[in-house]
């Protein structure tokens, strides 16, 4: 809390050995991993070009994106409906692509330590199947660069983010534009090959192009909006409907479910691509899933009509002449009848922490610490990271004999692993999210959405019965960053 005077894997921290001297070097200059010892990560492994992004706000990042298509235009015409390619001609563009990852990156990052599967896949396209040429274990750069030469492998980067502060700034805004989380994948591909075979995904892609060029060749959906990955096989994909040659600094999005192959092309030394993706199961019907669970039980406490017990013998198939379906219907008229009548509120918990769990901190996260004065009741105050937030009502986690009691919980992602993200299941229990967070009484409800839609109020002015109240609520708001 700020004052104004008005006012689907957890990453450990490796141990890093000694490096062995070797002399050799190859023609490209991208030796041996045993060469050096690992250097730190920095804000700037390069000389940074200026950035043609503006990093002012979620909003102006993604206009500054995808530039100069306008956003409206973009989610009228494009989300969900089509491709879209975006030239970009002038040099400062690719240069800032390039630097913000580049096939010269991969040995300084070989050298912090990196695994094989978890963090690296070297594949190829042959014979449209995908053929897997990894190692085991650690990634040693020599002999990564080998199969990339000899084999005519792609290199595939998992989640560059994890490594690269400039990605990371960029995804961390472009979570909060989309309210949904942004992995990212780098694609390194040699001359006259291709990685994946012919492919549709689950997720919005944003291909940027960061070094040399490659070929795309996009096909209609067969399954439109798809909603998991699925390769597709040659006959069934018909002519490309779009065939596109990327060159640094262009922009290609296409919605999920659109089929998709890509090569770099001969004559080209090779191409280094950044995939983002994201709305990764966000639809209505992922929406569906997460909320009727609730529905159904703040409904039965309301509806004897849903308490009532099913018929004998109905789970063995025997329904004595009952229409189950229509009885089923009824029911869930029922309760879309008083959830527009505003009887029922639909509470949407499990895609809210998935989400508040697993996304990135804020941007230089280190220097996060609540502000010097504690808030009093005279104060002006105002949520600080209100994009990093989000506030589920939910049965309280405390066992009793008594009935359940709904509470609130605010969740954060202010504690969040940069080192993680978009790795796979943390392994965290909902004692370590609730850790990330804090819990309030269900008469604190509107106070908190208070906060979370003014600009700015007084302590004062916070719905809450008593002063004591609304100064406890907002020191814990207070005492976690917010």
């Amino acid at each position: 809390m700020e004052k104004r005077r008005t006012v689907w894997l957890p990453c450990s921290h490796r141990r890093i050995e000694m490096p062995k001297r070797n002399k050799s070097k190859n023609a490209k200059g991208w030796g041996s991993d045993d060469q050096q010892l690992p250097r730190k990560r920095s804000r700037a492994n390069h000389s940074s070009p200026p950035s043609p992004l503006c990093f002012h706000s979620p909003v102006r990042l993604f206009e500054s994106l995808i530039h100069p298509m306008g956003t409206a235009q973009f989610f009228n015409e494009y989300w969900e409906k089509k491709p879209l390619h975006l030239q970009r001609l002038d040099s400062s563009t690719a240069s800032y692509f390039k630097s913000l990852f580049q096939l010269s990156d991969l040995e300084n990052l070989c050298s912090q330590g990196l695994d094989y599967y978890r963090d690296i896949n070297v594949v190829r396209c042959i014979g449209g199947k995908k053929k897997v040429l990894n190692k085991e274990g650690r990634v040693k750069s020599s002999v990564l660069f080998k199969t990339f030469v000899q084999h005519k492998a792609t290199i595939q980067f998992h989640q560059p983010q994890r490594f690269k502060d400039e990605l990371w700034k960029i995804q961390e805004k472009l979570e909060c534009f989309f309210g949904a989380l942004v992995g990212s994948n780098i694609y390194i591909t040699p001359q006259d090959s291709q990685g994946l075979p012919v492919h549709y995904d689950d997720v919005e892609v944003f291909i940027l192009q960061l070094e040399g060029e490659k070929r795309w060749l996009l096909y209609s959906p067969t399954v439109p909006l798809a909603g998991e990955y699925s390769v597709e096989s040659e006959e069934r994909i018909g002519r490309p409907t779009h065939d596109i040659l990327l060159k640094a600094g262009d922009l290609l999005y296409f919605p999920r479910g659109i089929i998709h192959q890509a090569s770099t092309p001969a004559g080209v030394d090779h191409s280094t691509h950044l995939t983002l993706s994201t709305y990764q199961r966000m639809s209505w019907g992922d929406m569906l899933m997460d909320v009727l669970p609730s529905l159904l039980s703040n409904g039965s406490r309301t509806d004897i009509s849903l308490r009532e017990g099913i018929p004998r013998r109905l789970l063995l198939g025997i329904s004595e002449g009952l229409d189950t379906s229509r009885r089923l219907a009824s029911a869930l008229r029922c309760l879309a009848n008083q959830m527009e009548s505003e009887m029922l509120e639909a509470h949407s918990t499990h895609l809210k922490r998935d989400f508040i769990m697993n996304r990135l901190p804020p941007y230089n996260q280190h220097l996060l610490s609540p502000s010097e004065k504690i808030p009093v009741l005279e104060d002006t105050v105002c949520l600080r990271y209100k994009d990093h937030m989000v506030i589920t009502v939910e049965p309280s986690q405390e066992r009793s004999d008594e009935a359940t009691e709904l509470v609130v919980f605010v969740l954060h992602s202010l504690k969040n692993q940069r080192e993680s993200h978009m790795m796979g299941d943390t392994g965290e229990g909902d004692d370590h999210v609730v850790s990330r967070g804090l819990q309030f009484p269900l008469s604190h409800l509107q106070a908190l959405r208070q906060l979370q839609q003014a600009e700015q109020l007084t302590v004062a002015q916070l719905q809450l019965p008593t002063e004591e109240a609304k100064l406890n609520m907002v020191m814990a708001l207070w005492s976690e960053s917010l």
